[in-house]
């Protein structure tokens, strides 16, 4: 429970502080650009850190490892409530990101050593919670904290279950051994946080920047890909390596980390995608619009629990194949959404979905670990975890900045077919386009008829990701408790 414990810090963090942005802004008299620093820090510096994590693991020892970054980060959220510039939130969250990072995969390779072959089903069921409702319980705990007592809460909450969690792990996890002969490559984690910072940071405010139109995002996108392209190069050519290439030549491993890339591409953009529709689209009120999302983690979590029972008698990889196919379901439900679907269809597509990424989700960790030797399990829980919050980050980028461009677009292409001459428009006098009244009208219509296309456009996107991820299934193998573990 612990090392559950300290998976649902990391993954609440990444949005608890959402809600709060506009009373941090205000408190720290900053611009929008400049407190969104709040978040991009955070998460930029979590992606950095978590590739080398396998290594700082086998160096320090997992527990003197885990028990230290926990220490850390709760100490990184007391200074994070304590701010009193933007400078200082926004550096004290950069540290808090740095301890995080190591959280999600050290308590999954620690799950998977202490759970036997039949038994990680469930292991993976219940580390699958504390990742998945993070997320989802983070803004309405955030938006509670923030109007019932102060935004600094947001942080201060995570003090007293970091102590605990920390306690725990003393008490309880083994103490295992560190190796002090290994030897950091400096080399591949400088390209490789170059390549990964500067695509988060392109990422994150391309559509601010309007993408390639600005000198920024072009600078940000060279250091991205020579970053990367560069440690690919090193990783297979270098003596000393940060990353084993033998992680790569294990089928189910590589195979899982391109689905959890997938799976983490659909579980951030659809929400993204979900909550404007409600609020802006349907005219919910936030706290209504947050109620019919509530559903949606309900569906996880039973999913999850089904699974936990499931996956030692079923194939994971059927499991993991309906789940998907079951979020390629509702997103094909939402095709066919306008802004007077009823509440009904909203809670059970949700709910739908829902249980989809779930069923999807456990099985996978499953499958990716099935044939994986287990001294590569932290070093492979790290990776895991670092390509689903990239494919996170390239969802929400990609899929906000189609629903941009397309309802632009499609308000061009609309617009130009409405003319003085129309006489279908002469039939309704509300929207007569000789008034000021009669235009004004027309373009609200416009704009919404082209958005709600817009949103038909990135649920379509959506299946695109989701029906090759499941033809990736095929090549994977199904695990076999009757296999005999490699010693570390």
């Amino acid at each position: 429970m612990s090392a559950i414990g300290a998976t649902l810090l990391q993954s609440l963090d990444q949005t608890i502080a959402n809600v709060a942005l506009p009373y941090m802004q205000g408190s720290f008299s900053a611009s929008f650009d400049e407190i969104t620093w709040v978040l991009t820090s955070y998460i930029t510096a979590a992606a950095i850190l978590t590739a080398p994590v396998g290594w700082l693991a086998g160096r320090f020892g997992r527990k003197r490892l885990f028990v230290g970054c926990i220490i850390g980060f709760t100490f990184a959220s007391m200074l994070c409530g304590a701010a009193q510039s933007l400078a200082q939130i926004v550096g004290f969250r950069l540290l808090q990101g740095m301890f995080s990072a190591a959280l999600v995969p050290l308590s999954q390779a620690t799950l998977l050593d202490i759970y036997p072959q039949e038994r990680r089903g469930f292991a993976m069921a219940i580390w699958g919670m504390g990742v998945m409702i993070g997320p989802i319980m983070g803004p309405t705990l955030g938006g509670f904290l923030t109007e019932h007592y102060d935004w600094r809460w947001v942080f201060y909450i995570n003090v007293p279950f970091g102590l605990l969690a920390a306690g725990g792990l003393l008490l309880f996890l083994p103490g295992g051994h560190d190796r002090s002969d290994l030897r950091f490559d400096w080399l591949g984690f400088t390209v490789l946080s170059t390549g990964i910072g500067a695509l988060q940071l392109m990422l994150d405010r391309g559509q601010d920047q309007d993408w390639f139109s600005s000198r920024e995002t072009i600078v940000e996108a060279v250091l991205g890909g020579l970053g990367l392209y560069l440690f690919a190069v090193h990783l297979f050519s270098a003596r000393h390596k940060l990353l084993r290439p033998a992680l790569f030549r294990d089928v189910n491993f590589s195979s899982g980390l391109v689905l959890m890339f997938a799976v983490g591409t659909l579980l951030v953009s659809s929400l993204a995608l979900m909550t404007p529709w409600l609020q802006v689209m349907s005219h919910y009120p936030v706290q209504a619009a947050g109620m019919i999302m509530a559903p949606r983690g309900l569906g996880t979590l039973v999913s999850m629990l089904v699974c936990g029972r499931l996956t030692a008698r079923v194939d994971p990889r059927y499991l993991a194949g309906a789940g998907l196919i079951l979020m390629g379901w509702s997103f094909e439900i939402m095709t066919g959404w306008t802004p007077d679907v009823s509440q009904r269809t909203l809670v059970l597509t949700i709910v739908l979905q829902g249980f989809g990424l779930g069923l999807a989700f456990m099985p996978l960790q499953v499958l990716a670990f099935a044939t994986l030797a287990p001294a590569l399990r932290t070093e492979g829980a790290s990776l895991l975890s670092l390509l689903r919050n990239i494919g996170a980050a390239i969802g929400v980028s990609v899929t906000s900045t189609v629903l941009a461009r397309n309802t632009q677009a499609l308000h061009e292409v609309i617009g130009s077919r409405l003319t003085p001459f129309n006489r279908a428009l002469a039939a309704v006098r509300a929207f007569d386009p000789h008034t000021h009244h009669g235009v004004a009208m027309l373009d609200r219509v416009i704009n919404q008829q082209a958005a709600i296309i817009a949103y038909m456009d990135d649920y379509v996107l959506l299946i695109c990701t989701t029906v090759p991820a499941v033809l990736l299934l095929l090549v994977m193998r199904k695990p076999r408790p009757a296999e005999a573990e490699p010693a570390e």
